[in-house]
């Protein structure tokens, strides 16, 4: 049952880690956001840690366009 706990305490500082690295980056301080930017953010934050060992995790996202 402890295990459970410190597993969760694991991934919040994984995440907080991840969302310092974002906000490093100025992933948080643009008003005009894209799903590029909203992607790169979040896999950021995702990949936590890995930011400070080289990781520089990007998305291409290419939204099909609406038909006429």
């Amino acid at each position: 049952m402890r295990t459970t706990g410190i597993g969760g305490l694991i991934v919040v500082i994984w995440l907080v880690i991840g969302a310092i690295a974002a906000g490093q980056r100025g992933y948080f301080s643009n008003d005009d956001t894209n799903c590029a930017e909203a992607s790169n953010t979040i896999v950021t934050i995702i990949a936590g840690p890995l930011n400070y060992f080289g990781v520089n995790p990007k998305v291409d996202c290419d939204l099909p366009q609406p038909s006429r």
